[in-house]
């Protein structure tokens, strides 16, 4: 009988944040379809026109989602003490994402003009890499190499020999690698105009700490 041992090995990399990704949702709310739509279509142009101001194409801002839905509010009735649901509008909304080289003075001139812009996304920021795979693969030659020294430690001093690899157990997956340096509120999305004050004095993200692992079977004799 084949005699293995098994052992998981394990890669931790840091990674200085190089790219910033920018969530900016439009929404717009009317009992009129056409005027929901209209102010929809104002505040994308507004937001757009700022992107040109700061230096960006237009055809960078991508659409994540778009959506309509019907919106009710509960009414309160006085006379019978009941609620009612009351037809409050068409939500439209308009989910866009901008992404760039990280450069915090630029970022700080977007977030000025977009506040000044009359567009009033609410937005969410992300400070992260522009290579996730690099970060991955250089997590993966330290699990392999940490992987080998347990196996070695271990055969080592069981007295026996470490033999030939056998397998390799690794399940592949999209990865997010984003700093834990926050831009948001508790709800996970803000204001433009909330955010300027944050930039009064020169900041650096925090390094992405990324961990990996896999499984590692050898033959022992």
């Amino acid at each position: 009988m084949q005699r293995t041992i098994t052992v998981r090995g394990t890669g931790k990399v840091t990674a200085a944040p190089d790219r910033i990704e920018l969530t900016m949702n439009l929404s717009a709310l009317d009992p009129d379809y056409g005027r929901a739509s209209e102010d929809m279509d104002r505040r994308t142009e507004a937001l757009k026109g700022e992107l040109e101001a700061a230096g960006f194409g237009r055809d960078e801002l991508k659409t994540a989602s778009f959506n309509v839905n019907t919106e009710y509010r509960g009414v309160h009735d006085p006379e019978t003490g009941e609620y009612r649901q009351e037809f409050a509008g068409y939500r439209v909304f308009h989910g866009t994402t901008l992404g760039f080289p990280l450069d915090m003075g630029r970022l700080a001139d977007l977030l000025e003009g977009i506040a000044g812009s009359g567009a009033e996304p609410e937005l969410s920021i992300r400070f992260t890499v522009s290579d996730p795979e690099a970060v991955r693969r250089e997590a993966l030659r330290k699990a392999a190499a940490d992987a080998r020294d347990k196996a070695e430690l271990l055969a080592a001093s069981s007295g026996v020999k470490l033999g030939e690899l056998l397998t390799i157990q690794y399940e592949w997956g999209d990865i997010r690698l984003e700093s834990r340096t926050m831009m948001d509120t508790a709800n996970g999305m803000v204001k433009p105009r909330m955010m300027k004050a944050a930039f009064a004095a020169e900041m650096a993200p925090e390094d992405i700490a990324f961990t990996d692992s896999a499984g590692f079977v050898w033959e022992i004799a």
